[in-house]
């Protein structure tokens, strides 16, 4: 029987069966050792005495921030106002869910707020609704807009994400009134949200499971290349082999040169000053990359059903090494 984590809170691990009964765990040693970490959505084998998680199963994918797996639809939730919405904070969410190939959604939350809604949301969806993004315009505290969000979440295991304050504790009380989950306010110095979940966690509502994360605000994309990063802007991709060099980054403000920048008219605004800006962040990982010169690997490995330690390059090159010797030691005999 597989048995899957839904909270980790300190050292302990609280892991539900298929019956959901719920276990409270501990990480074996061994496990420890070999670094393999478990998060929240993963699926485990539990000891016979169901004491310790054993081992870790293959997942379907997997999120460094917030860290969870095992993801149906990741349901980005940002605010109209109190925080204010940011298109490139937006675009940064987007953008990294797009690389790790998690199904996505849009939640504008606070939707009291806006006065200009009419105005507003035609805009964003000329943005967002040709990028293939299912679009959802509620307010949480006063239950506007849910039912239509209930039902395309139904029966899927989804993951809340956003930066602080904007309303997804708020949201996860309408969706799931039976689960209280903390609330605060934006804070009036900084006018950004405070956290108010302080771990990840798998609500099971009535009809869907929805993890709850820490907001966070400091994703970068210091682990991409640059030439990788135009291929997740799907409304800028069609312009790239109009470019006069292969190797163009399409940040130049010559014209004749960039077949985006030849194009801007076509691109919204706001979009392309979102790849500009993440692609200073992967121009320095570059750097950084170049000057270790060194090729980083993944430190797991699937075997069948399961995820393993790999032995690391440096040690499986001294095991050759020290083969090689003792074959040419026998030889010289």
């Amino acid at each position: 029987m597989q048995f899957q984590v839904f909270k980790i809170h300190s050292d302990f691990y609280y892991v539900k069966d298929s019956n959901n009964v719920e276990y409270t765990c501990k990480l074996r040693d061994v496990l420890k050792k070999q670094k393999i970490e478990i998060v929240v959505g993963d699926y485990v084998e539990l000891s016979e005495d169901k004491n310790f998680i054993v081992a870790l199963l293959k997942r379907n994918n997997f999120l460094k921030r917030p860290k969870t797996s095992n993801i149906d639809l990741a349901l980005v939730v940002v605010s109209f106002e109190e925080p204010k919405l940011d298109f490139n904070q937006l675009d940064r969410y987007l953008i990294y869910l797009k690389y790790h190939k998690i199904n996505t959604a849009i939640c504008f939350n606070k939707e009291d707020l806006e006065s200009d809604i009419d105005s507003f949301a035609p805009k964003i969806k000329s943005i967002y609704e040709k990028l293939g993004y299912k679009l959802f315009f509620v307010s949480a505290k006063n239950n506007i807009g849910l039912e239509d969000l209930k039902e395309y979440i139904k029966n899927k295991n989804i993951v809340l994400t956003g930066s602080s304050g904007v309303g997804k504790s708020t949201l996860i009380n309408a969706l799931a009134p039976e689960f209280y989950a903390k609330t605060g306010n934006v804070s009036l110095k900084t006018l950004r949200g405070c956290h108010t979940t302080r771990h990840s966690e798998i609500i099971q509502c009535e009809n869907c499971r929805i993890t709850d994360t820490p907001g966070f605000s400091c994703l970068k994309f210091d682990f991409m290349l640059p030439y990788d990063l135009l291929d997740l802007f799907d409304d800028l991709k069609p312009y790239k082999n109009l470019c006069k060099y292969k190797d163009c980054l399409h940040n130049t403000k010559e014209n004749g040169i960039c077949g985006i920048v030849d194009n801007i008219d076509k691109i919204d605004k706001t979009r392309y000053e979102s790849y500009l800006l993440f692609l200073e962040e992967a121009l320095e990982y570059k750097k950084k990359i170049s000057k270790r010169s060194i090729k980083e690997e993944s430190s797991n490995k699937n075997v069948g059903n399961r995820i393993a330690s790999k032995i690391s390059k440096r040690k499986r090159t001294g095991a050759r090494n020290t083969v090689n010797q003792s074959i040419g030691e026998e030889d010289d005999r």
